[in-house]
């Protein structure tokens, strides 16, 4: 059952997690215990539920719900947030690139810092609990918590880092001499969870080898394992320090020692046969919205949201204008493609329709909506569909609908991108062949996969290959952000991206032969667009059944609005720390990067 409020366990979380606030609110640290840690750690039941508390932080109204999963990610090469080009947008700021330490939507006491701090208490107190009075060993429900516990951490940890860079590093629970602490070196806290996450593999079963595994909502062995490998490809990539942009100087974190771990990693996933890629990139996504929680297949582990909570179909599904026969939820559509996504994936890759949407579901009429073209410079993902839902959501706020963490694809493009590195193209070849197949129809697989792949001949061109079928498999998850920071490529690639819809709005370059004139009817549903214009060269009117819809705007502020005029989003590449998170630190908290 989908959850992130598991009865027993917010019981259980009342009894040894009550919390009270410290100076300044700067971070919450449980009360004594009502219950003997002795007792909940040493009985598997007891200790469930407070491995759950460990997860309930994400699902708090300021948490991942509703502030780190609608606007971290914004804005990339092929994603954009809409509210970027509002003038003086408080949510537009933490987008394009002009974020400030005051910023009205996330300078609040309750926000994703102090809740994934909060997450990390719950998990210090679990881990600490479990060494002590468990006995937590492989094949035991206790290791498995406790590997749990510790992947839930590195989890808190991984998106503290992804958002801001260096952070304190707390691995015991809260005592009055660390209520404050400085910023540690994010090296030593990507060395710590990438060593915890080799425990924590030793100790969760595979998918489906327990009754603990068999849903995507509880950590087991693959997902652990990918995980792993994803942040030893981070810990070695390129980011941002406050002496600049550069690789980690710990000869620990170097790209050899990484992704030498990565590959292992990645490759004991895929052999392993404990995880694989749905039958068509459709599918899943199907699969995904109909809120299909088996484990063993693509997806990995998700954030598990109650049907009351969560906001991902909420910020980013594709618009409803009302209340429809799809969904009591007039919402969706805070986000897109950038508007030439569509247009640089080959038209034969299954992928593209699934991802971009060039329409919204208008105005109801008796609760009835159909499908309405809109302009050029406003796509949706399509990745994230009400009308794809077996539920009918009815919450004015929240869908409910579960955040992906990780999935398989992800996996075999770590493993090609490693291999690649250590091992040269040919090496690479099989893993990206693997998720080509599945983007092109089998006719074209001599083609599209095995000519194309076999084409690349040099590491340097298999890497670019690489990073641009992430492109395509990714955009809309925002998973692109931190894969662009890691190679050195954040600032170039939005600059590119702007001369791309420049060129685009215009006609000229690679966009030359896009149609400037679209056609649309319906189909005998009365709701479903049947469109003509779309591609490249599809110039010719297709009859009187069909009307026109002009393909050409795109304003100058639209496009200049992915990043901030006068910012260079290299020197921007984390979030400040909130404002009343230094005020509350005793002076132990600084910004860097100039804010």
């Amino acid at each position: 059952m989908k959850h992130i409020y598991r009865i027993a366990g917010i019981l259980l979380i009342g009894l040894f997690f009550s919390c009270q606030e410290f100076e300044e609110d700067f971070l919450e640290a449980p009360a004594q215990s009502t219950l003997d840690e002795s007792i909940i750690f040493s009985t598997p039941g007891l200790a469930k539920g407070a491995i759950d508390g460990i997860m309930e932080p994400m699902g708090q109204t300021n948490s991942y719900r509703g502030r780190f999963i609608p606007f971290y990610g914004f804005n990339t090469d092929c994603e954009f947030h809409y509210s970027s080009d509002d003038a003086g947008s408080s949510q537009g700021e933490l987008m394009n690139y002009s974020m400030t330490p005051t910023n009205s939507q996330m300078n609040s006491n309750n926000n994703a810092w102090a809740m994934m701090y909060l997450g990390i208490e719950r998990a210090n107190i679990c881990v600490r609990g479990l060494r002590t009075y468990g006995n937590p060993e492989p094949g035991t429900e206790l290791g498995q918590l406790l590997g749990e516990a510790l992947t839930l951490r590195a989890i808190y940890y991984a998106d503290l880092m992804k958002a801001w860079g260096d952070v304190p590093a707390r691995f015991e629970p809260i005592t009055t001499e660390t209520i404050y602490l400085p910023k540690s070196s994010r090296d030593i806290v990507y060395k710590q969870i990438i060593e915890d996450l080799g425990e924590a593999s030793t100790l969760v079963a595979w998918p489906n080898e327990s009754a603990y595994t068999t849903s995507v909502e509880r950590i087991n062995k693959a997902f652990v394992k990918s995980f792993r490998a994803r942040l030893a490809m981070v810990a070695s990539g390129y980011q941002q320090y406050p002496d600049g942009i550069r690789r980690s100087n710990d000869p620990d974190l170097s790209v050899d020692n990484m992704y030498a771990l990565a590959l292992d990693e990645a490759t004991d996933v895929i052999e392993s046969g404990m995880a694989h890629l749905e039958s068509s990139f459709e599918t899943f996504w199907r699969n995904y919205n109909e809120e299909v929680l088996t484990a063993g297949g693509e997806s990995l582990w998700e954030i598990p949201f109650s049907p009351g909570r969560g906001r991902v179909l909420f910020s980013f599904a594709v618009r409803h204008r009302g209340v429809d026969q799809h969904t009591g939820q007039a919402r969706g559509g805070a986000a897109g493609p950038l508007p030439f996504v569509f247009y640089d994936f080959d038209e034969d890759d299954t992928r593209r329709d699934v991802t971009c949407v060039p329409y919204q579901w208008g105005n109801p009429t008796d609760g009835f909506s159909k499908q309405e073209l809109v302009n050029l410079d406003t796509w949706y993902f399509g990745k994230y569909r009400y009308e794809w839902m077996n539920r009918y959501v009815t919450s004015t706020n929240d869908d409910g609908v579960n955040k992906i963490y990780m999935r398989f694809a992800e996996v075999l493009l770590i493993a090609a991108e490693a291999a690649n590195e250590l091992q040269g193209p040919g090496a690479a070849a099989p893993y990206l062949k693997e998720i080509r197949m599945r983007a092109f129809p089998s006719e074209l697989h001599a083609e599209k996969v095995d000519n194309y792949v076999n084409a690349i001949s040099s590491s340097d061109a298999m890497l670019e290959a690489i990073q641009m079928e992430h492109f395509y498999e990714f955009t809309g998850e925002m998973e692109r952000k931190q894969a662009l920071i890691r190679w050195n490529m954040l600032a170039s690639s939005l600059d590119e991206a702007k001369v791309k819809m420049f060129n685009l709005r215009n006609r000229t370059g690679e966009y030359s032969n896009v149609p400037s004139t679209v056609y649309y009817r319906y189909e005998e549903d009365e709701e479903t667009l049947d469109i003509y214009g779309l591609n490249r060269d599809e110039n010719t009117d297709p009859g009187p059944e069909y009307s026109a819809f002009d393909w050409t705007i795109l304003a100058d502020e639209t496009i200049n609005s992915i990043y901030e005029e006068g910012i260079n989003p290299d020197n921007r590449q984390f979030w400040p720390i909130w404002q009343i998170f230094i005020d509350g630190s005793n002076g132990q908290l600084v910004n860097d990067y100039g804010y």
